[in-house]
């Protein structure tokens, strides 16, 4: 992107030059109108010098004195020519014959431009009367004078005007080429902050920067917690597999090994068949633990929508009514129309984690029962069985990482991570996961409440 203060060097110029444009075009239209305003006084008092001077003689004919004075007043540096001519009720009376006349006003002065004598002039007429005692004789005094002074005032005026703006600009250019390193330093103390952080030093940066930074240091503080909650995931994701799936792997390689020594086709197939198991245990442990890590992931920033609860139970339901009935349970759906705030997904996830748990230990012949409802403006999604349940007591300890109920401790599988992620999941969406007995005291019933959306 190149340097900054080039840049800002240059927007100071695009603009001033666009705004100095404008300004000469008012400073030259100002200048023409006060030269013009200062000639048009000189050429008036001119004129006024030469009609005082205008007097009826004895034979009662006008008599035209011109002074020198009146013509002397009109002399500049700029050698401009000057012209007069006086008329009186007959015509012409003294001057330039072919001198051009302005027509007078209602104050009896008129001002024009014209060309006289291959040269442009403004001319001034002024019509006055002169007394005989009897009557009131009118005449005429024109004064006209070339342009050459007037023109030098108004360039003299623009010219001082661009050397005014151009000095400006260069005033500016230079505190821009200053500034700009002194307005950077906060800047460069924060690069230099971030520079001497530590790898794993994930934590906010300081906000004790200029207003305009403030935004940019907001953003990064909100990057580097994300980047702290994936890179906890991924910690969190690596030793507990490192712990979980130890024993399985364990199990498969000494499967393994007691397949290569068996001595008989039996023995073969049965080290196999614990193998199998063992494998199938570390797939159910490694897809939990991928779901943990995700949600550890989504924490603190969920992809949040409407969703609506009563669908996607149903339809998960009627997915896993044929395992249901392999493993001889009743499994149904009682609900309603409701509608949350969540992660298709990971809800998802959530619902078939506690219908798993449900399926896995209610027993041969129970039934399990799907709900979502309403309640005091809460949309709840429960799974409630009727087998052997468990104790009030350990229930709260349910929903810890890798904690099993005694019933659970019996039966091969499951890492214990279950109901953790259905507990994780609620709070990601702002809900929470309620354990207690099922119906008539029987069985479990495992509650996730959410907000409704």
């Amino acid at each position: 992107m190149g340097s900054l203060r080039r840049r800002l060097l240059a927007w100071l110029l695009a603009a001033t030059a666009a705004l100095g444009t404008l300004a000469m075009a008012d400073t030259w239209s100002e200048a023409v109108s006060t030269a013009r305003a200062v000639s048009d006084r000189v050429l008036t008092g001119s004129a006024l010098a030469i009609a005082e001077r205008v007097t009826v003689g004895d034979d009662a004919a006008l008599q035209a004195d011109i002074p020198y004075s009146a013509l002397e007043m009109l002399t500049s540096t700029a050698q401009d020519s000057v012209f007069y001519r006086v008329d009186g009720p007959g015509g012409f009376m003294t001057g330039y014959a072919d001198l051009p006349l302005a027509e007078p006003g209602a104050d009896g002065a008129g001002y024009a431009d014209a060309v006289f004598a291959g040269a442009p002039i403004r001319v001034i007429t002024l019509a006055r009367t002169v007394s005989t005692g009897i009557e009131s004789i009118p005449f005429r005094v024109t004064v006209a004078e070339s342009k050459l002074a007037r023109n030098q005032l108004s360039q003299a005026i623009l010219l001082r005007s661009a050397a005014r703006l151009a000095l400006m600009i260069c005033g500016a250019a230079a505190i821009i080429w200053i500034a700009v390193p002194l307005a950077l330093r906060p800047l460069n103390r924060l690069g230099d902050a971030i520079s001497a952080r530590r790898a794993d030093d994930l934590s906010p940066l300081p906000t004790d920067v200029p207003q305009e930074v403030q935004d940019l240091v907001a953003a990064m503080n909100s990057f580097m917690v994300r980047l702290d909650t994936a890179l906890s995931a991924l910690r969190n994701f690596t030793g507990n597999a490192s712990h979980q799936l130890r024993t399985p792997l364990a199990v498969i390689r000494t499967q393994l090994t007691l397949a290569q020594r068996a001595g008989d086709a039996q023995a073969t197939r049965s080290a196999v068949a614990k193998g199998d198991a063992a494998l199938a245990d570390a797939e159910r442990i490694l897809a939990q633990l991928l779901l943990l890590a995700r949600v550890d992931a989504a924490a603190g920033h969920p992809m949040v929508a409407p969703l609506d609860a009563h669908a996607l139970a149903r339809d998960l339901t009627g997915e896993m009514i044929p395992r249901a009935a392999g493993a001889g349970i009743d499994l149904g759906y009682d609900g309603q129309p409701v509608v949350v705030r969540a992660e298709p997904v990971l809800l998802a996830e959530a619902l078939k984690n506690l219908v798993d748990n449900a399926l896995a230990y209610a027993g041969r012949g129970a039934e399990v029962t799907v709900r979502v409802a309403r309640q005091d403006g809460t949309a709840v999604i429960s799974v409630e069985d009727d087998g052997p349940g468990i104790a009030a007591p350990a229930m709260d300890q349910l929903t810890s990482r890798f904690t099993r109920g005694a019933s659970a401790e019996a039966r091969p599988g499951g890492s214990g991570l279950g109901l953790s992620i259905v507990t994780e999941i609620a709070q990601l969406f702002g809900g929470t996961l309620r354990l207690r007995a099922g119906a008539q005291g029987r069985g479990l019933r495992a509650e996730l409440h959410l907000p409704v959306g």
